[in-house]
Order: C-alpha cells, then structure tokens, then sequence
C-alpha cells in the first residue's frame, strides 16, 4: 500500500506494507521525537561534505524530504554543506546527495530512489524537479543537513518533514516545511511557510524589496522585525490571539490590518490554529 501527499510540487510517497495503515511514529531522535517508521536494528550514520565558493548574493538551496535542516553563519567565502544520512546499512546506499550548480547559486537535495511507474527523481532549484520517497521496503532513511553560509549569501532550506532553523545569518534566509517548525534570525530578510509547526522569526533589515510572509496552518507565529520598518501588515488567526507592538486595527475578516510607517511592501502573517505575536525590534 502507499500513502502519496503532495504539497508544493513534492510528491511524498512511502511504500507500506500489507495492513500496516498508518506509518508508526515513536522513536526519539527524529524531529519533534519521532521517526517515520521503527529504526532498524542496523541503522547506521553515513556523512558527506560539499564545499564552494559562493559570493554574496548568490544562493545555497538544500531540498530534503525527511530531516532536520540547519543553517549557521561562518566567516569567509566558503559554503559548507554536511548531509547525515541515517538508517539501514542498505537503505542509506539508495539515497544520492546531489549538487546543483545554476544562474542563481546551488542547489543540494537528497535524492531518494525512483518510485516505480512515476517520472525518475531529480534534484533541481526551487520547486523543479521530483522529490518522490520509495523505501523498497528497506525503510525510510533521515536526511539531516548542517549548512555553514557566508557574509551576504541567500539561504533557502526545504524538507517535509523536519525542522528548519537558520539563526545568526547575515543574508535573506528563505524557510519552507510541510510537518515542521521553523526557526530564523537574520541580518538581512527572511520568510517562513510551513503547515504543522510554529515559526519564530528576526528580521534585522529596515528596508525591504519585496513583500514577506510567515504563515503556517496549525501552530503559532511569533515575528520580530525593526521599529523603524515601512510596510503594510495583514495579520490573520482565526481561531487565535492576535498580540502587536504596532498600531493594527481590527479587520472585517476578523484579524488585524495597519501600516506601519510610510507604508510599503506587504507583511503577511497568516495561522488556521494558533496565535501571532508581532514583535518591534531594535
């Protein structure tokens, strides 16, 4: 039997077997203490290591489907990217690590096996490519990406399901999960979508080009950006609080609409379920 989801161009497909139902999730040490099935008696830790030069500006991008992302700021030029595959002894062999270089940086994915009569898996920058998951009834294996990011340069981390924290960066920082919390801090700036999981955010840049988002569907949101920022701010929780340090006002789709300063580029804070904490910072 399989379970198939798609969310964002992804297709996520586990291989069950007879009468297994839902996947069992129980082990600790999988992100929010779980793990997608049992792991395996012989599960073992397989790393690998990618390094480039990447100037500011320029993108590193990780793609993964069942794993945590993080995200660190280091010194210099350099991009280093450690990916931590875990698992069966044979399974961990079926899963690639993938490197992706385009006009806008790299692109690096763990690339799982081909699921029989779909399109072959392919790594490939935002939402190209297949991500499709086939165990081969050798159980599903964990991904964990851990990304040193230069001065100035984009971070952008997918996974399904997972957590994506990127913290003390300096460059915009672009977070995406499915099953996930999100965590970022950054000098420059950031959004954060996923569907289960809470995002807490810091944005350090006053001036903005482009409109931001932090929206997640169960779990709550709490958004830290400067005082002195100039945007127009929808803010939206149903069946939650909504806090701020800035002058909203309630709307008529019951959240809370202002524009902070002179106006400009839209904020979007968005949950089904939870709560919005807008914060003023420095």
């Amino acid at each position: 039997m399989q379970r198939r989801l798609w969310l964002g161009g992804i297709a996520l497909v586990l291989a069950l077997g007879p009468g297994c139902g839902d996947v069992e999730i129980n082990a600790p040490g999988w992100p929010g203490g779980t793990w997608p099935n049992d792991p395996p008696a012989n599960a073992v830790r397989d790393t690998s290591e990618w390094r480039g030069d990447l100037a500011p500006g320029w993108h590193i991008e990780i793609k993964s489907v069942f794993g945590n992302i993080r995200a660190v700021r280091t010194t210099g030029a350099e991009v280093v990217v450690m990916a931590i595959r875990i698992g069966g002894a044979e399974a961990v062999d079926d899963v690639r690590i993938e490197a992706v270089t385009h006009a806008a940086g790299v692109t690096i994915c763990a690339v799982y096996p081909d699921v029989p009569g779909q399109a072959p898996n392919a790594c490939q920058p935002g939402l190209g490519g297949n991500m499709s998951v086939w165990d081969g009834g050798r159980g599903v294996v964990r991904v964990d990406f851990v990304v040193q990011v230069p001065e100035g340069v984009t971070f952008i981390g997918r996974t399904v399901t997972g957590t994506v924290d990127a913290t003390g960066l300096d460059g915009n920082a672009f977070l995406h999960a499915v099953s996930g919390g999100l965590r970022v801090s950054t000098a420059g700036l950031a959004t954060a979508t996923t569907v289960t999981g809470s995002v807490t955010a810091t944005i350090g840049l006053a001036d903005w080009d482009r409109d931001l988002a932090f929206t997640t569907t169960v779990g709550d949101l709490d958004v830290t950006i400067p005082g002195d920022a100039n945007a127009e701010v929808w803010a939206t929780a149903p069946s939650g609080r909504i806090s701020t340090a800035f002058p909203l006002r309630s709307s008529v789709s019951g959240g809370m609409r202002g524009t902070i300063g002179s106006g400009g580029p839209l904020l979007r804070l968005t949950t089904v379920a939870g709560d919005i904490t807008l914060r003023r910072g420095s």
